[in-house]
């Protein structure tokens, strides 16, 4: 079996495009990746035009672990976001097609199932009014369609320090949250990298009543000198890594031991092999994995490959629900949370089939996500609104 050729389709909305991969084949099985790019969804089609020429046709789609290499390393150059995104959508793909030839699932071929479910937590249900009370009917929302599990930023335009009145008020939003959802159910608290360290501890104190099951990129990431300073002062689990594009590059956090929790996106660090390497050597160190997952459906299936396989799996994060759920349309056999959890398929590949022409309803839009604008929680980007 040999790759003929790719196709790519985006399926666009204001503030994210979702770049959707065919990987063909000259036996006529066809294979599907995902991921999702933030202002960079042209550089990656031009980067996958090109490597498709110099890596990728004739390649065998069995032989993943060497096209991903080739597609790495072949061009003299450092791998970041993009060419590991596109190695990605290539990789996922390729399992997709060996899992259709073969007649079972991924999972099957990554060892074999350790659970028959992965739990879900909900993001993106918030686009609503930043009241308390706006948040308490939305947070009821979330648990009312079963979940146990969900996650926030209250912290508005935060950056790097937030004075008394926005301290309070994104306290008052957590406390309604809490108080919607009751005590048993999981809330992730997400920082976005927003903050200095000393204001990421005291923001945690602040928040520590109300039982965050994580603090998600207290700091900018590119400093881990920063995160173990705040990882030594706070007694909530830490969590870190969706924008680290190489697990290779995972090595210095592993040794600060500054995280309890990585996020590797499976669309950006190079697909579903490369993200079951890394939660092996994040077992070793006693850290769970909970990948990024702000794509579609097929990334969405992708990542539930390594959660049905790894021990260490703790949860996957899931928008489509809640932000753009009409985008569900566009695959077939698109993954569900049925109370609280996405269950075990026995589906062949990853599961999934992307409609063409239901994607083609969704045009590539000028997405933006920018974390520093007002009312940026609302998804609805200047213009849109």
């Amino acid at each position: 079996m040999r790759i003929t050729g790719i196709s790519t389709h985006v399926v666009g909305t204001p503030w994210r495009n979702l770049t959707y991969v065919q990987v063909h084949t000259d036996e006529g099985i066809s294979g599907v990746g995902e991921t999702r790019m933030l202002g960079r969804t042209d550089a990656l089609i031009g980067y996958l035009r090109e490597a498709e020429a110099n890596h990728i046709l004739g390649s065998d789609p069995f032989a993943t672990e060497d096209l991903v290499r080739r597609m790495k390393y072949g061009d003299y150059g450092r791998a970041g976001e993009i060419v590991m995104s596109g190695i990605a959508v290539i990789e996922m793909a390729c399992w997709d097609i060996k899992g259709k030839a073969l007649g079972v699932p991924v999972w099957q071929l990554l060892g074999g199932k350790v659970t028959d479910k992965v739990k879900a937590y909900a993001n993106g249900w918030y686009t609503t009014e930043r009241t308390p009370e706006a948040y308490h009917k939305a947070a009821q929302e979330v648990v009312a369609r079963g979940y146990k599990a969900l996650k926030i930023d209250p912290f508005g335009t935060g950056h790097f320090e937030l004075d008394n009145d926005a301290t309070l008020y994104s306290v008052s939003l957590i406390e309604a949250v809490r108080d919607a959802i009751g005590p048993d159910a999981e809330l992730m608290l997400e920082m976005h990298g927003r903050f200095s360290p000393a204001t990421a501890v005291r923001l945690a104190r602040e928040l520590a009543p109300f039982k965050p099951a994580w603090l998600e990129e207290p700091v900018p990431p590119e400093n881990l000198k920063a995160l173990e300073k705040v990882a030594a002062k706070v007694d909530i689990p830490v969590a870190t890594g969706e924008r680290i594009h190489d697990r290779i590059e995972f090595r210095e956090l592993f040794e600060s031991q500054a995280a309890d929790i990585i996020q590797p996106d499976v669309g950006h660090i190079g697909g579903i092999w490369e993200t079951r390497k890394l939660a092996a050597t994040a077992e070793t160190h006693y850290v769970l994995v909970a990948p990024h997952n702000v794509g579609g459906p097929v990334l969405t299936a992708a990542s539930l490959q390594v959660g049905f396989t790894t021990p260490n799996f703790k949860i996957l994060e899931h928008f489509n629900d809640f932000a753009d759920a009409e985008i569900k349309k566009v695959v077939k056999g698109a993954p569900q949370v049925v109370d609280g959890y996405f269950h075990l398929s026995d589906a062949p590949g990853l599961g999934v089939e992307l409609d063409t022409d239901a994607a083609a309803e969704f045009p590539q839009q000028q997405a933006r996500f920018d974390l520093w604008a007002d009312g940026w929680e609302q998804r609805k980007p200047k213009g849109t609104q």
